[in-house]
């Protein structure tokens, strides 16, 4: 067998409860991945279970095996994976955005990350994006990625505003979103185009907003 236990608990992407052999849990991040990549090529109504099965070499009962829940929970495994890929990328600057030199090296690390991208575009905000008319559970999973991103940002504006970096009149919050709508139109933009410039010139504009607000 490819796990050793599992119990009734369902949750999004691999559950804690189930613990894989190496080979399962290899196998499973195997068909994670290559939906992620065809759900970001053709989205998520555009990939059935019959592309997933001829992608990996699987079959239905091996794909049923790792997901008894279907197309739904592998798309849910997906949205997992790609939540993690999005903020590791713009590691380790993220977790440290308390100067501005901070915000130019994360402002580089996203523009080299989306440029060695095939199809230019962030895979959360699409996901969003299509799931948002048609499964609001999906969805708000997406947003909780999404204000985590945020949070993330909001977390280093804060660090700088205490160290009087930033005015005390400046609201972090707002800010953070302003920088976070600016990387999700600019990726719009940038996968129209296919160019990084719309990309680029989004960041550039967020991180003048931002410096408008230094101390």
């Amino acid at each position: 067998m490819d796990y050793l236990v599992q119990s009734g608990d369902t949750l999004t992407g691999m559950e804690p409860s189930t613990q894989w052999t190496t080979k399962g849990a290899t196998t499973r991040a195997r068909i994670v991945e290559a939906t992620a990549d065809a759900i970001l090529a053709r989205g998520i109504g555009g990939t059935s279970l019959d592309d997933v099965r001829a992608a990996t070499a699987t079959s239905k009962s091996q794909l049923f095996h790792y997901f008894p829940g279907g197309k739904a929970e592998l798309v849910r495994a997906v949205v997992g994976l790609q939540g993690e890929r999005v903020l590791d990328a713009q590691r380790p600057a993220l977790d440290a955005l308390t100067t501005w030199e901070a915000w130019d090296r994360w402002r580089e690390q996203v523009l080299a990350h989306y440029e060695a991208q095939h199809g230019w575009g962030c895979p959360i905000g699409s996901l969003a994006s299509e799931a948002a008319g048609s499964d609001a559970a999906l969805a708000a999973e997406l947003v909780q990625y999404l204000r985590h991103w945020r949070d993330q940002l909001q977390a280093g504006l804060e660090t700088m505003q205490a160290d009087g970096l930033l005015r005390a009149d400046a609201d972090p919050e707002r800010l953070a979103t302003t920088v976070l709508a600016a990387v999700q139109g600019g990726l719009l933009l940038t996968q129209t185009e296919q160019a990084l410039w719309p990309l680029d010139a989004a960041l550039e504009g967020a991180l003048a907003t931002l410096r408008s607000h230094a101390a």
